[in-house]
């Protein structure tokens, strides 16, 4: 566009000195070599203007002649390097769709037509052909040649990390995420890698400070980096519980701080409080806590704040959070263990009923077998309540990969991944998928629609002979017998028992058992 109108303006320039000269006439003489020469001003400019447009054009023509050959290589070579490109582009989409084949042969043409050293991506096309190809070993043999090259440094040591992951080489694979962290440590992949061998190692202090880089490039959210800080920081409170108290409180309370509804950092740090005998303030950590997510732990260390408290002292302070958290299942089982253990059985009962009425589970059927042992020793309601518990769906636990876990942990032990436990109910046994007999209604069998007796036609015949009609003692034996039977029956045999109820001995039902049937 700029050249368009640049061109425009010399020419309209042209126009207006040429109108000029043609208004304003004159002459021109030349003596040269003993001649003279004379033209008008118009024909001296037109003349002008002609031999500087002929010396131009002879200067172009001597130039293009001039650069002819390495016009024409370069042509071929733009040509050749155009041809490689679209051999490389045809092979990278290729290896992402799978075809091996494909990939190799366009692999070969790029590599004639491209110098692999100026064009990084040959060598990445060549690995991910190998990989197609199942050449797992000439593909890490690629990629380690490439970590000579600093720009394709991190591209080999991502293939190599990928390699050691399928390998299930897990200490290879952090070195190499290791060494790109170092490198680029905004990379996703790299940092991840390093702060499961970070965690792994109990390095507390070198995941916070990678999460810290984490956000400060941006590559978690805000809430997930306070989510993990909160979590490196527990940990740390936890493996420094035992050798340096303050520095355990400290990371416990900017753990509760960053994340207050974490149910872990809420109990350590009211743990460290409690120890410094500040029972109101560790009180409100758990509080606030028991209001985001009743947990049984918090319950447990609520009602225990203080050593010297009486049982219904305790009671006092579980109904204390029941009134934080009503009509929740956690709230009425608190209760009722500080109610058991206040010999309140009365109450005790009526919470755990309304536990199993709010969240039908096994702890709360094991509690009731507790009380109903306790308060009436009754070895078949026991037995029966604990038949019940065997049915009923687990209780909440902290899981991680399949493991089971009382204690919540910083990682998974199968994996290694940071903040994997979760708060939640195990898999179901195949048992607890059957209900009891007593719990499912028994569906009323319909009689059989009674069908109408075909009419019989009866034939005079001849009288059948009837049989002589027995005396008097043998119908006299006949009746005594079924009677006999059954006072045998209910003389010398127990009625059956169901399948799941084992009975109570009479020696057993007489003394009363002093065991517990608890979870917790």
């Amino acid at each position: 566009m700029i050249r368009l109108l640049v061109f425009l303006a010399v020419v309209f320039a042209l126009g207006l000195g040429f109108a000029w000269l043609a208004d304003r006439p004159g002459e021109m003489l030349v003596t040269f070599n003993g001649y003279q020469y004379q033209v008008t001003l118009m024909v001296a400019a037109v003349a002008i203007v002609a031999v500087v447009a002929a010396v131009m054009i002879v200067w172009w023509l001597i130039k293009s002649l001039w650069n002819s050959p390495y016009t024409i290589s370069r042509y071929f070579r733009v040509r050749r390097r155009d041809r490689g490109y679209q051999a490389l582009s045809t092979g990278m989409i290729a290896a992402g769709a799978g075809d091996g084949a494909l990939a190799r042969k366009k692999t070969k043409e790029a590599v004639k037509l491209i110098n692999a050293d100026q064009e990084p991506l040959i060598n990445l096309l060549d690995a991910q052909a190998s990989l197609l190809e199942g050449d797992h070993e000439g593909a890490r043999a690629k990629f380690e040649r490439m970590l000579d090259d600093p720009e394709m440094r991190l591209l080999g040591l991502r293939g190599l990390y990928l390699e050691a992951e399928r390998l299930g080489d897990r200490n290879a694979a952090r070195h190499y995420a290791g060494r790109a962290a170092a490198v680029a440590p905004q990379l996703a992949w790299a940092a991840e890698s390093t702060l499961e061998e970070l965690t792994e190692r109990g390095d507390w202090d070198g995941a916070l400070k990678l999460v810290e880089a984490q956000k400060s490039t941006r590559q978690i959210e805000r809430d997930a980096a306070n989510r993990r800080r909160a979590v490196l920081l527990t940990a740390k409170a936890q493996a420094l519980v035992d050798s340096d108290l303050s520095a355990a409180r400290a990371a416990a309370l900017e753990a509760n701080k960053l994340a207050p509804d974490f149910a872990p950092a809420a109990v350590i740090a009211a743990d460290m409080v409690f120890r410094q005998n500040d029972v109101r303030k560790g009180s409100k950590i758990l509080e606030a806590a028991w209001k985001a997510e009743p947990h049984p732990d918090i319950a447990e260390l609520y009602t225990h704040a203080r050593a010297g408290d009486a049982v219904m002292d305790r009671l006092n302070r579980a109904k204390k959070l029941q009134e934080l958290k009503k009509n929740h299942a956690e709230s009425s089982m608190a209760v009722a263990r500080a109610a058991l253990d206040a010999q309140d059985f009365a109450t005790a009962r009526r919470e755990a009923e309304a536990a199993i009425r709010m969240d039908r589970r096994e702890g709360a059927y094991l509690l009731l077998a507790d009380i109903e042992e306790a308060e009436t020793g009754d070895q078949g309601k026991v037995r029966q309540l604990l038949s019940k518990a065997v049915r009923a769906p687990r209780d909440p636990a902290w899981v991680a990969d399949g493991v089971i876990s009382e204690r919540w942990a910083p990682v998974s032990p199968v994996t290694g991944k940071l903040d994997a436990f979760t708060w939640r109910a195990p898999m179901e046994r195949l048992g607890q998928l059957i209900d009891s007999e007593a719990d499912l209604p028994v569906p009323a069998i319909a009689a059989a629609p009674a069908e109408p007796g075909k009419a019989i036609e009866i034939a005079p015949d001849a009288p059948a002979e009837r049989p002589a009609p027995a005396n008097d003692g043998e119908k006299e034996m006949a009746a005594a017998e079924p009677a006999g039977e059954t006072e045998a029956i209910g003389q010398g045999s127990e009625p059956p028992r169901l399948p799941d109820d084992p009975g109570v001995a009479p020696e057993e039902e007489a003394e009363k058992s002093a065991r517990r049937f608890r979870l917790f």
